[in-house]
């Protein structure tokens, strides 16, 4: 019942989600000149680097339809797609203490601001991977039938993220240096996760554990669907599903359990 009333509580504030998702970036641009442009400009960067000096490398080891591209592709859908994951888990996880006034001040469902935090991270990158897309359908190297992996794929990473993102922005409220463990586990999450390397040149003895990496299989199912155009593994994809609903049922339970401590704290 409870969970009805927060989706209903989400439906009845739809605009107010949408005008604040527009405002961020209205504030977060302002006075630039290049505007939203900056949104693509840092993970442009970022691929680029790593294409030039690692290409050469790696792009022999992983085939595919590409080409010369190839590692290119690879690169961008690993990193465009943990940045959505990082965005909205480090969103959520400071959503409390960066609203602490707002909170303090007007009565509101507070659930709102995990829905604003996500919508903001979504409306990012939707800028960034249509930039993407539109690079890869350039190339001739778009993925067929299997792009549509991705309405499955996508919503289990948000639901992972914004768990994961819930349960740590409770936690940083009563802990504050839950924002650093944070900054810092995000770190050495993404080198664990084979983004920037492919997971075929890990020892043998690693790979069992590599399992255990739920962004493991979210990755290898992008990286699946534009380097090999393959349908992703669904086996693994259902297990990690089955974990993002259980952290996000535990997320909003502990959110539910300390809700008025919340305020009380800030």
């Amino acid at each position: 019942m409870t969970d009805f009333l927060y989706l209903r509580t989400i439906w009845l504030n739809r605009s107010l989600i949408l005008n604040a998702t527009i405002r961020e970036f209205q504030l977060r641009y302002r006075g630039t000149v290049l505007g939203a442009a900056w949104v693509v400009a840092q993970p442009l960067a970022i691929v680029f680097v790593y294409t030039v000096i690692f290409g050469a490398l790696m792009g022999p080891r992983l085939g595919g339809p590409g080409g010369q591209y190839q590692y290119s592709i690879y690169l961008c859908s690993g990193i465009l797609t943990w940045g959505l994951f990082a965005e909205t888990l480090l969103r959520c996880q400071a959503m409390f203490t960066d609203n602490a006034n707002l909170i303090k001040k007007i009565s509101f469902s507070k659930i709102l601001l995990a829905v604003m935090a996500v919508a903001i991270s979504c409306a990012q990158f939707a800028i960034i991977f249509a930039i993407f897309l539109l690079f890869v359908v350039a190339i001739g190297a778009f993925p067929g039938w299997s792009f549509l992996a991705l309405f499955l794929i996508l919503p289990i990473q948000i639901l992972l993220g914004l768990g994961l993102g819930v349960i740590l922005g409770v936690l940083h409220v009563f802990f504050r240096d839950i924002g650093q463990m944070t900054s810092v586990g995000l770190q050495l999450w993404y080198w664990a996760t084979p983004i920037v390397y492919p997971a075929s040149i890990l020892p043998d003895w690693l790979l069992p554990w590599m399992y255990l990496n739920p962004m493991f299989h979210i990755m290898r199912a992008y990286q699946g669907v534009f380097v090999a155009q393959a349908w992703p593994d669904f086996g693994g994809l259902f297990v990690v599903a089955c974990m993002a609903m259980g952290l996000c049922v535990f997320a909003f339970w502990l959110f539910r359990r300390l809700s008025a401590d919340i305020v009380d704290e800030l």
